[in-house]
């Protein structure tokens, strides 16, 4: 049997960072209060369709707090049970690359300073707020430091698009990782299976398309519903087929045979708080989901790239 990652049959962001840095890397979440075009009003005032009213904020540090405060929390919580690494600075909630570049500049560059053992940052953005002046000071930023911008895709297929009202189109996608990757800067895309509408054959169009790209991660979220979204009220209104967490599993191990072996998963399913969750149930259990792929993969005696063409 052929493995690509050290443990798992595919290449597995853990196994990344081990041969980059030759150390346990882990990623301390930060709040640099961004807002987003589809949320301030600029493109939209209801954000996409899954997002809360906070967007990803509840996954970040507390906005309200400095970053050195933030970064001190977090990484308390981590050495409880890591107790040595290195750390990514990872500005996660909403999008931050959205605002005045003396804004970015000030909150990058007091983030590199943090710890001692910070070998990079991570940037969650979208590639539409990714001008030519942003660029370039991302790639001075790459020179200086590892730099990963993580850009939301979700889908390829434009009724999906509008109808989780993302807000961008395809080619802003394709613009923005042909900028970056000039600059040789990381690309970590995000793309939801499970998405209204949409055929596991759509799902894995979307994969295809990921294939072609010069990307160098990929993360796979499951579509959950959550409390207080666009989603939720329409999930009411529309109740449409939730995948199962077999028909989930079945769905990713297939992603991954598919999946150029180059790439590197950094996920493979969502997170979501339990309080707040109506739907799937079954993904708040993290770890069976991912032990369900790895089992599958094993069964079929595949792994990553085992059917990329």
């Amino acid at each position: 049997m052929i493995f690509v990652g050290k443990e798992r049959p595919y290449y597995t962001v853990n196994d990344f960072y081990l041969e980059k840095f030759h150390d346990k890397v882990y990623k301390i979440s930060l709040n640099g209060d961004f807002t987003c075009p589809n949320r301030d009003g600029t493109l939209s005032k209801d954000g996409c369709i899954y997002c809360s009213e906070s967007g990803s904020a509840e996954f970040g540090g507390n906005k309200l707090l400095p970053l050195k405060k933030q970064f001190e929390e977090v990484l308390k919580m981590m050495q409880k049970k890591w107790k040595s690494g290195k750390y990514i600075a990872y500005f996660q909630a909403n999008t931050n690359t959205y605002g005045p570049l003396s804004k970015l500049k000030s909150l990058f560059e007091e983030a590199l300073t943090l710890n001692e053992n910070i070998i990079g940052l991570s940037i969650a953005t979208r590639p539409d707020c990714l001008n030519d002046e942003i660029i370039e000071y991302l790639a001075d930023l790459n020179l200086r430091t590892f730099l990963t911008i993580e850009i939301g895709l979700q889908t390829i297929h434009e009724s999906t698009a509008k109808l989780i009202n993302r807000g961008h189109t395809l080619k802003d996608f394709e613009e923005a990782v042909l900028k970056l990757r000039k600059k040789n800067i990381h690309v970590v895309c995000h793309i939801i299976n499970g998405l209204p509408g949409e055929s596991k054959e759509m799902m894995m169009d979307t994969l295809n398309f990921v294939n072609k790209q010069d990307i160098q991660g990929l993360k796979i979220h499951m579509l959950y519903i959550i409390k207080n979204t666009p989603l939720e009220r329409y999930y009411l209104e529309h109740p449409y087929p939730i995948l199962t967490l077999s028909e989930y599993t079945e769905l990713v191990a297939e992603q991954i045979e598919h999946l150029r072996t180059d790439i590197v998963l950094h996920r493979l399913t969502g997170d979501a708080m339990k309080e707040d969750l109506i739907e799937p149930l079954w993904s708040l259990k993290k770890f069976v989901v991912t032990n369900e792929i790895d089992k599958i993969l094993r069964k079929r005696n595949t792994y990553q790239g085992y059917h990329y063409n």
